[in-house]
């Protein structure tokens, strides 16, 4: 049966097969120099199909993450924090922790690279085919607060409990008021064993009391999250101060950002 171009190509765009449309005569010829069966040819052009389709997933899912920049685990300077195991953290990228439903916690001063592994930890959890949501403790408050006060609170938190993977990003440098302790609370528990958190703070758990303005709920919280939990403390000296010493914009005897004993602040 004699097919004409054009048709085989309204075929391909009503099956929606838009890679191998796209790449119709490029990758025939392609199988035609690899002297492939028509059984080869057909799997080599579903690899393709697949490939394209993966592609445009996971570039979808990265917007809808709204991650703040693009930070890969390859860009993270493992050498300048010795206190972070890369092994740990390859582990943490393969998302068996988010499948199951865990928590990991990345604590340590400013500038030591929690965000950039938080983010870069977010992006391979999309690669495995997860959906992530990042955002900032801040916003994060914000928006429970505004729901709460307009009567959409159970609206926002259903939203919230959606992504396989929700980051919270800078938890601990502005202080919760109690109302928003206890709708952060609530959002905790809606997730609880259900979906994985990540969670960055400047702030070791012991003083997540002070965070949340009420050491009870800091406790009902902590007991959620450490449960099934990765805890990761990051020592060090902020990258951004780094690079100010070896300016000579800072002297060395620039105060440590760590107090007494490695604990993070």
């Amino acid at each position: 049966m004699a097919i004409d171009h054009e048709t085989l190509l309204g075929w391909l765009s009503r099956l929606k097969l838009t890679a191998i449309r796209d790449q119709l005569d490029t990758l025939l010829d392609e199988a035609a120099r690899q002297d492939l069966t028509m059984r080869e040819t057909l799997a080599f052009l579903c690899e393709r199909e697949i490939a394209r389709k993966d592609e445009r997933r996971v570039e979808m899912a990265m917007k809808i993450a709204h991650f703040p920049h693009a930070r890969e685990l390859d860009g993270f300077d493992f050498d300048a924090q010795p206190s972070v195991d890369p092994l740990q953290i390859r582990e943490l990228a393969t998302a068996r922790w988010v499948a199951h439903g865990e928590a990991v916690l990345l604590l340590g001063p400013p500038g030591v690279g929690k965000s950039h592994l938080a983010i870069a930890l977010g992006r391979e959890v999309i690669r495995q085919n997860h959906t992530v949501l990042f955002t900032t403790a801040q916003a994060l408050v914000a928006a429970l607060v505004k729901a709460h006060g307009e009567g959409r609170l159970e609206e926002r938190l259903a939203f919230l409990a959606k992504p396989k993977l929700l980051i919270v990003d800078e938890l601990g440098y502005l202080p919760f008021d109690p109302n928003a302790a206890h709708l952060f609370f609530q959002l905790v528990s809606r997730r609880y064993e259900r979906g994985a958190m990540l969670i960055t703070s400047n702030r070791s758990v012991g003083e997540w009391g002070t965070v949340f303005g009420d050491p009870v709920v800091a406790t009902a919280i902590l007991d959620r999250l450490l449960h099934h939990s990765h805890v990761i403390t990051i020592r060090g000296d902020s990258y951004r101060l780094r690079e100010k010493r070896r300016s000579g914009l800072l002297q060395k005897a620039t105060p440590s950002l760590e107090p007494a004993g490695n604990e993070p602040l």
